[in-house]
């Protein structure tokens, strides 16, 4: 066991021993189980437009189709790394993986939205067993900092390319295949990660694991729970209503009870102190606003590309790829960069490049040429590719190996809560703004209150109230694509000043190296 290792027992050289000489390998194991996790969370996008016909799919509950996974992912990511640190990370990993394809068999066989949903959400629970394994494992096994700082760029940008690979292989689904297999697809691959993380992971766990701390685990999920709940219904209930008052404030309260209890707690699953290392923090800081912005991003994008450009779910995703490509080059350049000017400088280009591709994507209309767009993708994914990097290696190098499972949880927690929250907020902000930009269109005014309703659900929606409408057709499909456009817009400003936060705060307290002593005593 990697962390189990004493003073008294022999250490073998680098050279003759059979984990260190499988690393690389044992890495592209670890990478294709977090593609597998994180593709799903984005091939769905791909998929919406589709869901809408086949399930009849509203707006919300397409973002819960999406968020039901994020959501329970991003809860259970601290309660799964403390159990790979108790029991074994290469266990977790495969239990996860058991559970994803199971799960993700059940999603592809739904017939309802509801059923959909709640598929997703099962899926979540190994998806939190998986991903902080893989990043656990990795860094107990590449104990050299040149070699970590290394793959972790290769990690990150396999996490990268799996974000904007996703509506790409779910495209290529579609055009040959029902919704369904979006998800089935997952099951192959699942079964050949299980074999070779069997032969070729290497086992590690925490030597002195502490017991659970099952309130922590619990305020947890429902603060978050809590906090993405409302941000999703607050477009129906209204945003200064009671009922979304009411929301965020029990958010806050769980948020408060959750910090009390984990300052207090002997054995806490966050520990709470651990954010005063500033290249801890500021590291999180920067995942979190990266990811807000680019989820909520990607679930508008794939729906611009079919419903107001008029492309097909495969041409739709092929039109994605500069995203993907700029972030696997950005993610496997930006440690090398890293060595040269310092992590600081890195990471607030990143998410400065984000804030200025949002920026100008915001102005995009329905003729913008293609390649403007491919311009728009490249400065977006070159922004996260050098931020993500360098910012998980600060996370994961100011912690010791032994607690590199919850310090990895920390790390994915971020990761996924930011595209939590992303999808959630952005995917709200558009709904508002789309709905109220349709009250303004003379045509989809003088409907009948059915088709009005079902034209405010959604874009999708809207097709089929067309094809009713004769001569009017065209003016409708203006106002709807107007009206998505303008929430499009409003979403991507979201996202730009969430990244260009990032980047500030960044500048402000994300230190340039590592320092001499940086652990912070739990």
């Amino acid at each position: 066991m990697l962390d189990q290792a004493t003073p008294t027992e022999p250490v073998l050289p680098d050279e003759l021993d059979p984990i260190h000489r499988r690393r690389w390998i044992t890495l592209a194991v670890l990478c294709l189980s977090v593609f597998v996790t994180v593709l799903d969370g984005t091939i769905v996008n791909i998929a919406l437009p589709s869901l809408v016909v086949e399930l009849g799919a509203s707006t919300r509950q397409l973002q819960w189709i999406v968020d039901a996974y994020l959501l329970v992912f991003t809860g259970l990511l601290l309660a799964a790394g403390g159990l790979g640190d108790r029991f074994g990370r290469k266990r977790s990993l495969i239990a996860g993986l058991v559970i994803f394809g199971v799960t993700s068999a059940y999603a592809g066989s739904a017939n309802t939205a509801g059923a959909l949903i709640g598929g997703r959400a099962l899926m979540g629970i190994g998806a939190a067993l998986i991903f902080p394994a893989t990043l656990a494992v990795l860094t107990n096994v590449f104990t050299d900092v040149g070699e970590r700082a290394a793959a972790i760029g290769i990690w990150s940008a396999v996490s990268g390319m799996a974000v904007a690979a996703g509506p790409i292989t779910g495209g290529w689904l579609l055009e040959n295949f029902w919704w369904g297999s979006v998800f089935f697809i997952n099951v192959p691959v699942v079964i050949v990660t299980i074999v070779a993380a069997i032969f070729l992971v290497p086992e590690s766990r925490k030597q002195y694991a502490p017991r659970l701390d099952l309130g922590g685990i619990g305020l947890s999920i429902a603060s978050i729970t809590a906090l993405v709940f409302t941000i999703i219904e607050a477009p129906e209930w209204g945003w200064l209503s009671a009922s979304t008052a009411a929301g965020f404030g029990l958010t806050a309260l769980l948020l408060g009870i959750f910090i009390t209890w984990e300052l207090r707690a002997v054995h806490p699953m966050l520990p709470v102190r651990i954010f005063r290392n500033l290249r801890f923090s500021a590291a999180s800081v920067a995942i979190t606003s990266a990811f807000f912005a680019l989820f909520g991003f990607i679930f508008l994008v794939t729906q611009y590309f079919q419903l107001v450009r008029g492309y097909s779910p495969l041409e739709a995703g092929l039109r994605t790829l500069p995203v993907a490509l700029a972030i696997a080059v950005a993610s496997v350049l930006a440690p090398q960069v890293v060595a040269r000017v310092g992590t600081t400088r890195v990471v607030a280009v990143g998410l400065g490049s984000m804030a200025i591709a949002f920026t100008w994507i915001s102005a995009v209309s329905a003729s913008t040429p293609y390649l403007e767009i491919v311009g728009q993708m490249i400065l977006l994914g070159g922004g996260l590719g050098l931020t993500t990097a360098p910012a998980t290696e600060s996370i994961m190098g100011s912690l010791s190996t032994e607690k590199a499972g919850i310090g990895s949880a920390v790390n994915d927690t971020t990761r996924e809560l930011g595209g939590t929250l992303g999808v959630a907020v952005i995917g709200s902000v558009f709904n508002s703004i789309y709905i109220g930009a349709l009250a303004d269109g003379p045509i989809v005014g003088s409907l009948p209150p059915g088709a009005r309703t079902a034209t405010e659900e959604s874009v999708g929606a809207a097709q089929f109230v067309a094809a009713g409408l004769g001569e009017m057709a065209p003016g409708f499909i203006t106002e709807v694509n107007n009206a998505f456009l303008s929430g499009l817009a409003v979403g991507c400003l979201v996202a730009a000043a969430v990244a260009g936060s990032g980047a500030i705060f960044a500048l402000r307290f994300l230190p340039a190296r590592e320092a001499v002593a940086t652990t912070v005593e739990w």
